[in-house]
């Protein structure tokens, strides 16, 4: 009977849970009427069926038996999502002990019990008092017990029972990643995938169709469609160009219950965007550009540009330039520039607008990417033309080479010709050329170069052995336009010649000891020499002619550059002999032959047996035994105090001497100076040495002594003196050394100005003029008369207009 029952509320299931789901599309007030019959049909039968097994049993006559469990079955179902305001009605429990007196008490333990689910523990109806989600949980697992309710002794075990949340069409479909994001290439098949989209539905998949869901597109057609059963969003339009139309926007909807009419539903937005492929080939700006570059750009210089757009983008839209023809292939170049998008002509060779004034080239641009679209072979391509002007500018002057390098030998004579450099101006008015050296580039000036011709000499002698590269700098100039100048590097190798001479190297002086043998070497010398020849230094030793007897030493000549110096005698003493002189003549190879001839200083010293030299001093063999160092210091103190003495005295007595006139007051000297003229400043009284007549033994004469101020207008008085004088004997020697200097003061160009009258201690006898002293004139009371003065010239004609007497009538001198 309990089989039967639990079969005839699953046959009514299905009826009750459809009645639920159209009741959610009901207004409030019959929404709430239809939960609460379906209520009452759910349990309706399980009170029927009781009251029938209580009649029967009642019936029967009473006998004794096993107790049976009395549970009326062990799952009770509810649909989910009850909103009624009363609780909702699940079940009912009952045991077969009771017998309807009150006595037995039901008890509710497990999941939710007492919070989800409450008991009438006294009829065991269980009622529902929380909203129902089988999306939250799916069942219950509950415990009941029949409990004696005076004794609250268990009448039968705890049995344990669930209550299933049966589902209803409660949760639409939801895209759980959206919106997406999706990407197609351009130019797709109709069919090619986009995307797969999944929505999800949270209610039961396994009961009716509340979870099966169909896609569909709402937006976006007839460029895509999707497929209503997987969700798949595919190309619907043939031949989509992203260059025309690149995003488009897809809105997809997924609907449950099958689609059917009532199912739930939930969209997604799909943003599609057609990538780029190389659909597109590239196209010139222009068929033909013109550019411009100055003669003067370096190589490397950029003259300009070009560029073959594409209307395809990223990697598809790169591009490789190349000139394929033109008479400027060999003279530009063309690259590509970082971007690689445009194409960069730059200058691979030196431009001349003298030689050639412009440039075609042939430029071709193509993509680094083949070709998607299989329309044609290959990459897309383009060509244009660029015509390069090369504009005129003023040019330095050009050298005919690079660098120059000259090779002089060092024995060249100053002034001899290097070589010629040579530069034009490559403009077409060919402007002159001048040349010169730069000054810091030669500093001591060995170097002269020919302002017009370009040729380089040498100005003083070229010594290897000083500097034997020399880096010179020329430049060139155009004479009209100063700022257009251009240098070249002229090296200079200044070849060797044999002038110098050898001589010992490192030694100049060497020692021998006392036990020295016959025959002994004493020292092996090498030479040096500043050349260097090609082939080497080969020196020969040999002593001097004057030592080639030498009965002490003797030289060998190893012919490896080296001489050995050999003793000759054994019994060497320093007390004898301390030090030899040994002259060596040493001469180069080389032409012509170069010889010099080194001393070198043998010191004779005192060794032990192994040849160390234990002293060179040859003190102790020449002082005698009997006299100490302290002696000698006193000895040669005494001679120095006697050298001070004896100094002393000689100067002591050159200051006694005194001079031929003793009183000073005697000692008189006249100077008649002349004013009028400008004279010889501070040499008319220097240019005579006045002492020379005290002594004429002492008289110097001043060789070189030369007067550039001017010469006596008038001939000297000597002219008169006769020979005899000047050449007399005897006691006349004073007077004819006076006369002769006069003679000689007078033929002398360069003797002092006339307008200094020097006067002596004794004038000559034989003097026309006789004595011109005013010395012991005071003795004679005569008148003196002074007219003969007219007659001597115009050296005397102050003193002839102060004393003499003036003829008016006769002319005058000059």
């Amino acid at each position: 009977m309990n089989c039967f029952l639990f079969f005839i509320q699953l046959k009514l299931l299905p009826t009750l849970l459809f009645c639920f789901a159209m009741g959610r599309h009901l207004p409030t007030g019959p929404r709430t009427a239809l939960y609460a019959l379906i209520g009452a049909l759910s349990v309706l039968p399980l009170g029927l069926l009781t009251k029938a097994a209580e009649d029967e049993d009642a019936g029967r006559p009473t006998r004794l038996q096993r107790v049976k469990r009395g549970w009326v079955w062990n799952q009770f179902f509810v649909l989910e999502e009850y909103t009624g305001l009363e609780p909702l009605y699940i079940g009912k429990l009952h045991s077969d002990m009771d017998k309807g007196d009150g006595s037995i008490k039901y008890i509710l333990n497990g999941e939710g019990a007492g919070t989800t689910f409450t008991i009438d523990d006294g009829t065991g109806d269980i009622h529902a008092i929380q909203r129902l989600d089988r999306e939250v949980k799916s069942q219950y697992v509950l415990r009941a017990q029949a409990r004696n309710r005076l004794t609250d002794r268990p009448l039968e075990p705890e049995s344990e029972f669930i209550v299933k949340i049966q589902d209803i069409n409660d949760n639409e479909p939801r895209f759980l990643d959206g919106p997406y994001q999706a990407t197609v290439p351009e130019m797709s098949q109709i069919g090619t995938s986009v995307i797969h989209l999944t929505a999800t539905d949270a209610d039961d998949p396994t009961y009716g169709n509340s979870a099966r869901v169909v896609y569909s597109i709402l937006e976006g057609q007839p460029y895509f469609s999707v497929d209503a059963k997987t969700g798949m969003v595919r190309v619907s339009l043939a031949d989509m160009d992203r260059e025309i139309r690149e995003n488009y926007t897809v809105l997809i909807q997924a609907k449950d219950m099958g689609g059917q009419l009532g199912g739930l539903a939930g969209t997604t937005t799909v943003n599609i965007t057609l990538s780029d492929i190389n659909d597109n080939p590239p196209m010139f700006e222009q068929r033909l550009y013109q550019m411009s570059v100055p003669e003067s750009a370096p190589v490397g210089s950029v003259v300009g540009r070009v560029w073959a757009k594409d209307r395809d983008i990223g990697v598809n839209s790169e591009m490789k330039y190349s000139i394929i023809d033109g008479d400027g292939r060999d003279t530009f170049d063309v690259s590509t520039d970082p971007s690689n998008l445009f194409g960069i002509i730059t200058v691979k060779k030196p431009l001349d607008f003298e030689t050639k004034p412009s440039y075609t080239l042939k430029v071709e641009g193509a993509n680094t990417q083949p070709e998607a679209v299989p329309r044609h072979r290959g990459t897309f391509k383009d060509v244009t033309i660029v015509h390069v002007s090369v504009e005129d500018v003023d040019e330095p002057p050009r050298f005919d080479a690079s660098s120059y390098y000259v090779e002089m030998r060092e024995d060249a004579v100053a002034g001899a010709q290097l070589r010629t450099v040579s530069a034009r101006d490559p403009d077409a008015a060919n402007n002159t050329v001048r040349y010169y050296i730069e000054k810091s580039s030669d500093p001591q000036k060995n170097f002269y170069i020919d302002i017009t011709s370009g040729s380089l000499m040498t100005v003083r002698l070229l010594d290897r052995e000083e500097v034997c590269w020399h880096n010179i700098t020329v430049l060139a100039m155009e004479m009209n336009n100063p700022s257009q100048i251009s240098s070249v590097s002229v090296a200079v190798k200044v070849l060797d010649v044999n002038d110098n001479l050898p001589s010992l190297a490192d030694f100049s002086e060497v020692y021998v000891c006392e036990n020295a043998k016959a025959g002994q070497l004493i020292q092996t010398v090498t030479a040096e020499d500043a050349d260097e020849p090609q082939a080497g230094h080969h020196f020969t030793y040999s002593l001097a002619p004057e030592a080639t007897n030498n009965p002490n030493f003797t030289l060998r000549d190893n012919q490896d550059n080296t001489a050995w110096i050999l003793t000759r005698r054994g019994g060497w003493s320093q007390s004898e002999q301390s030090l030899y002189y040994l002259p060596i003549v040493i001469s180069d190879g080389e032409q012509p032959v170069q010889s010099s001839t080194s001393t070198l200083t043998v010191r004779v010293c005192s060794c032990d047996h192994k040849g160390s030299v234990m002293t060179c001093n040859a003190e102790a063999y020449s002082l005698p035994a009997s006299l100490s160092r302290g002696a000698l210091i006193a000895i040669l103190c005494c001679i120095f105090v006697l050298l001070v003495m004896i100094l002393l005295m000689l100067s002591l007595r050159t200051h006694r001497k005194k001079p031929f006139l003793c009183d000073e007051e005697e000692n008189v000297h006249e100077n008649i100076v002349r004013y009028d003229d400008e004279g010889g400043g501070e040499e008319d009284t220097e240019a005579f040495d006045i002492a020379a007549m005290w002594n004429p033994r002492e008289a110097h004469h001043h060789v070189g002594k030369m007067r550039q101020d001017m010469l006596p207008e008038i001939e000297s008085l000597s002219r008169y003196v006769p020979q005899a004088c000047v050449m007399g004997g005897g006691d006349s020697s004073v007077h004819g050394y006076v006369l002769a200097k006069l003679l000689e003061a007078d033929f002398d160009p360069c003797a002092p100005p006339y307008d200094s009258l020097q006067t002596y201690a004794y004038e000559g006898e034989c003097s026309v003029a006789e004595s011109l002293s005013s010395l012991q004139s005071g003795t004679s009371n005569a008148d003196h008369e002074y007219d003969y003065l007219n007659d001597w010239g115009p050296r005397f004609k102050k003193l002839a207009d102060m004393y003499g007497v003036l003829e008016t009538n006769s002319p005058p001198l000059w």
